[in-house]
């Protein structure tokens, strides 16, 4: 056990958190909440070299697990709480499945959003029946104004992750993913304030004492990771998985971690992307960031090799919701699809004369790339006034079609630049000009 954990004082009543809070919450929540399937992926288990099934919480009806917790905290309210209503401060998955079981059970609910959250977000809540209150920059200042309208109203502060009820509701994930696969030996679980794996390692140790539970987090905010390799807790910035950015977990989520969960890791923005992108061309399914550090986690290392800690191993993987704008998710797929070489563009300095872009293009036309978009220009980082710059945007089959082209306008002795999303590298014949 890490001293830095085992110095956190938990209040002796919260201390007694257990699997039976978890199955007491099953039986609260069962039919108002979807049962969703836990499912093995040949395909992703052939690419990370184990046996992998797959948990939908982005299947239930606000698209995020966090509906579980929500609907087991407003069932144990007393009648008195009910009737003067509930508040929370959220921007994402909390706000929704609150406002909607709130709304479903005639409960008052309020939620403070800071002012930059997108208003898509803002209207869902509100659709839910929720008075949405929008507060501050940050969701430091907007739960800052939550609290003080909860001691205004005499209202009911339903915190997002660490909160007893709350977990144990998040914990009937695992026990619903030992239902269905008993044979499961490892359980990978996204972590923010640590609400769900707190549940969920509880449930599913009490079912399996030796069942492995493994916590993931973004690169960006490591907190608990830190925690457990006794190091002081740092974090911030931007993330693909903001739904569990998470500066400082939570207290009585550190007491469960500590006892109960094995492993934490950490893991980088680009891989979380590359599990977005392979959740939706292999599973047809659309994952948020924070629903997708799990299989980030178990993708192989950079040089191609199988993470030997997983190999064979049967594991259980929980998608935690699918809460994505749009075009941020077109964004990952495009980014995605650059990276595997798929789709591309290269700067390619051409001399004024008549039929040359031709010529480029029937480069591109041999070796079966199709040209999506091109543009040119004569002024920025041309030699000549003569010369031209052309960018050509392309799709191909696969980096062996690519090798072949760009061998082919070098042995043509063009002068390119290969445009990657981190910037842009030469070409052959320009590195041989140096």
């Amino acid at each position: 056990m890490d001293q830095s954990l085992e110095k956190i004082a938990t209040p002796p009543a919260e201390a007694a958190f257990c699997a039976e809070d978890v199955r007491a919450a099953a039986r609260r929540i069962v039919g108002a909440v979807v049962r969703t399937p836990t499912l093995h992926s040949k395909t992703l288990s052939r690419i990370v070299g184990a046996e992998v099934w797959l948990k939908f919480e982005n299947l239930q009806f606000t698209a995020a697990y966090k509906e579980r917790g929500a609907l087991n905290k407003l069932l144990t309210l007393p009648e008195e709480a009910k009737t003067r209503g509930v508040i929370a401060a959220s921007a994402g998955n909390h706000a929704q499945g609150l406002a909607y079981h709130a709304g479903r059970l005639g409960i008052p609910v309020t939620i403070v959003m800071p002012t930059s959250t997108p208003i898509v977000k803002v209207q869902q809540t509100r659709g839910h029946g929720a008075e949405v209150v929008l507060e501050g920059a940050s969701f430091d200042e907007a739960y800052a104004r939550a609290r003080e309208i909860e001691q205004e109203r005499g209202l009911i502060f339903v915190h997002p992750f660490d909160d007893r009820e709350i977990m144990a509701g998040q914990g009937t994930v695992g026990l619903e993913m030992l239902e269905d696969v008993p044979e499961l030996d490892t359980i990978i679980v996204p972590v923010g304030g640590g609400g769900l794996i707190s549940g969920v390692a509880v449930a599913a140790k009490s079912v399996k004492p030796d069942i492995r539970i493994v916590g993931v987090q973004s690169n960006q905010y490591p907190a608990m990771y830190l925690l457990k390799r006794n190091e002081p807790v740092a974090g911030g910035g931007d993330t693909i998985a903001e739904g569990i950015a998470v500066k400082e977990p939570g207290q009585l989520t550190r007491a469960a971690i500590i006892e109960h969960v094995d492993e934490m890791r950490i893991v980088s923005e680009t891989r979380i992307e590359e599990a977005i992108s392979l959740l939706l061309d292999i599973e047809k399914t659309v994952v948020e960031g924070a629903g997708a550090v799990g299989l980030a986690a178990l993708l192989p290392l950079k040089n191609g090799a199988f993470r030997p800690e997983f190999a064979g191993r049967k594991i259980g993987v929980i998608l935690t919701g699918g809460n994505i704008d749009p075009r941020f998710l077109a964004n990952v797929i495009l980014r995605n699809l650059a990276r595997s070489g798929r789709i591309g563009r290269l700067a390619i300095l051409l001399t004024d004369r008549v039929g040359e872009l031709a010529k480029i293009a029937q480069i591109f036309t041999r070796n079966d790339a199709n040209i999506i978009e091109v543009s040119h220009q004569r002024i920025f980082g041309v030699l000549s006034a003569k010369g031209s710059e052309v960018e050509i945007e392309y799709e191909i089959r696969d980096r062996d079609a690519l090798d072949n082209l760009l061998l082919e306008l070098d042995e043509a002795g063009y002068t390119y630049e290969v445009m990657t999303i981190s910037g842009r590298r030469p070409g052959k014949s320009q590195r041989n000009r140096h």
